[in-house]
C-alpha cells in the first residue's frame, strides 16, 4: 500500500503538534456533591475552556475527612494530587505535616503569578496565614453559622414569620410555641460543635481553648467547659428532652429535614443557601446566628469553617504554574462573586463583595449579606480569630460523643464537656509532642 508524502507530512505535524501543545494536567481533589459538588464542576470547566496550557481534573474523595486521609495516604504513595481541599480543622494538621505542602505565597512567587493577600478579607484570610501574614493555603468555601428559618412553619404555629429571633431566650419562646401546635422538629441544627460550641464561643467572645486558640502554640489547652458554654449546652439538652430539638446527625443530616419543611428553625452553614434554594418548597429566610442576652461582649463575630485549598509538594514547575493560574482564576472578581451568590460562601474578597451589593444580589435576595455582616461587623478578638488545633478533626469526635450523651439525657452538660476537655487535652498533648 502506496502512502502520499503529503499525508505522512500532515501526520507528523498532527503528531509534532499534539505533542508539544499537549495541555499540563492538575489534579484537584475535593468534597463536595449534590448542588456544591456541580458548582465546582462548572468552575473547572470554565477555567478549562478559558485557556489551553492546562487542564484541571477535578475529582470527589469523600466528605471532608474522607479527602484529608485520601490526600495524607496519596502523598505516603508518591501519589499526591497538585492540589487538595482540606476543611478549615485540618490546618494545623497540614502546617505539621513537614515536607507535604507547598505554602500558596511560594506557588505564587515561583510561578510568577500575580498575587495579593491583602485582597482576601481580613476574617478569611487569618486562618490560613502566618503569624507575618503569609498565605498557607488558598480560602475557597469560607461559610459561617446563621439562623434558617421556615417561615411557613411559624405562620402555621400562629408566630409571626417576622418575629425577633436574635437571642436564644427569643428563640426558647417561639420554639415553646411550635411545639404546643404539634411539630415534632421545632429546631434541629448541622455541624454541632462547629454551631454550638466553636462559633458560639468566638460570638460571646470567650475562649475555646488558651494559647489564643491555639494560633499562640501547641502548647494548647481546651476551655469550653466554662460557663457560658455549659449553660448553652444544657439548654440545647433541655430542648431535646421536651421535644423542641431534634438532633439529626453529626454532620448536616439535619439538613434533609429542614429541606422537607418538617422543621421550623435551622442552625447551619450560610452555605445552605445553595440546597435551600434549590429544594425547599416553602417560604424561608435566614437570620444571624442568636447569642444570649446579657453575655458581655456579644455578639462579635462568628468564625468560618469551610475549607480552604493545599498545594501538594514533589510536582513539576509546569504543574505548579497550572495550579496557580487555577487558584487565581478562583479568587478573580466575577468568578469569586458568582461562587458567594450561588452558594452562599463568603465572598472570600473585598472585590467579590463590592460586585455583588453592587449587582443588587442582596437587594433581590434579603437576608444572604447577614454572614457577611456578621463576620464583619466587629475585628476579631484573640477569642474569634479562629482555630488552630492539632488532632481538630478527632477531638469533633470526642465533642460529638459527649454532645449526644447530652442529647439523650445520659449526661449533663457540665460533665459532658468536662469529659471532652479532658479526653481532647490528651490528643493535643500526642500532637505537641509529634510537632517538636
Amino acid at each position: 500500500m502506496k502512502i502520499s508524502t503529503s499525508l505522512l507530512a500532515f501526520s507528523a505535524a498532527t503528531l509534532f503538534s499534539a505533542t508539544t501543545y499537549a495541555a499540563t494536567e492538575v489534579q484537584f481533589w475535593h468534597a463536595f456533591t449534590g448542588r456544591l459538588g456541580e458548582l465546582v464542576t462548572e468552575q473547572v470547566e470554565t477555567f478549562n475552556a478559558s485557556q489551553d496550557d492546562y487542564t484541571v481534573v477535578a475529582t470527589h474523595k469523600g466528605n471532608y475527612s474522607e479527602t484529608l486521609n485520601a490526600g495524607i495516604a496519596a502523598f505516603r504513595a508518591q501519589e499526591q494530587p497538585q492540589i487538595l481541599m482540606v476543611f478549615e480543622v485540618g490546618t494545623a494538621t497540614m502546617m505539621g505535616a513537614k515536607g507535604a505542602t507547598m505554602p500558596v505565597y511560594e506557588v505564587m512567587e515561583s510561578a510568577g503569578a500575580e498575587f495579593d493577600p491583602d485582597a482576601y478579607i481580613g476574617s478569611v484570610k487569618g486562618y490560613y496565614t502566618t503569624t507575618d501574614g503569609k498565605m498557607l493555603s488558598l480560602p475557597f468555601n469560607s461559610s459561617t453559622p446563621v439562623l434558617w428559618v421556615n417561615n411557613d412553619a411559624l405562620e402555621a404555629a400562629g408566630v409571626d414569620p417576622n418575629t425577633d429571633l436574635s437571642t436564644w431566650e427569643k428563640v426558647g419562646a417561639v420554639l415553646d410555641k411550635v411545639k404546643a401546635a404539634g411539630s415534632e422538629c421545632p429546631m434541629t441544627t448541622a455541624w454541632q460543635s462547629w454551631i454550638h460550641l466553636e462559633n458560639l464561643s468566638a460570638y460571646h467572645n470567650v475562649p475555646f481553648a488558651t494559647k489564643d486558640n491555639g494560633f499562640a502554640g501547641t502548647d494548647t489547652e481546651l476551655a469550653f467547659n466554662s460557663e457560658l458554654q455549659v449553660k448553652h449546652i444544657q439548654t440545647l439538652g433541655d430542648w431535646a428532652q421536651d421535644g423542641k430539638f431534634f438532633y439529626a446527625g453529626r454532620r448536616n443530616e439535619g439538613g434533609a429535614n429542614f429541606r422537607a419543611g418538617e422543621c421550623a428553625l435551622f442552625t447551619e452553614s450560610s452555605a445552605g443557601y445553595a440546597g435551600i434554594k434549590a429544594e425547599a418548597e416553602f417560604d424561608f429566610s435566614v437570620r444571624p446566628l442568636p447569642y444570649w442576652e446579657g453575655a458581655e461582649g456579644a455578639p462579635q463575630n462568628t468564625i468560618i469553617g469551610g475549607a480552604s485549598l493545599w498545594v501538594m509538594s514533589g510536582h513539576e514547575d509546569d504543574e505548579y504554574k497550572g495550579a496557580a493560574a487555577f487558584l487565581n482564576f478562583l479568587s478573580s472578581e466575577d468568578i469569586q462573586a458568582k461562587w458567594h451568590q450561588d452558594t452562599g460562601y463568603l465572598p472570600i474578597t473585598a472585590a467579590a463583595g463590592e460586585k455583588t451589593k453592587a449587582d443588587g444580589f442582596y437587594e433581590a435576595n434579603p437576608g444572604t449579606d447577614i454572614a457577611v455582616i456578621q463576620m464583619t461587623a466587629n475585628e476579631p478578638t484573640a477569642n474569634s480569630k479562629g482555630l488552630r488545633l492539632g488532632s481538630f478533626d478527632q477531638i469533633r469526635g470526642i465533642i460529638d460523643e459527649e454532645l449526644e450523651a447530652v442529647w439523650t439525657g445520659d449526661k449533663d452538660a457540665q460533665t459532658a464537656m468536662d469529659s471532652a476537655v479532658e479526653r481532647g487535652n490528651k490528643l493535643l498533648r500526642r500532637f505537641e509532642q509529634a510537632s517538636r
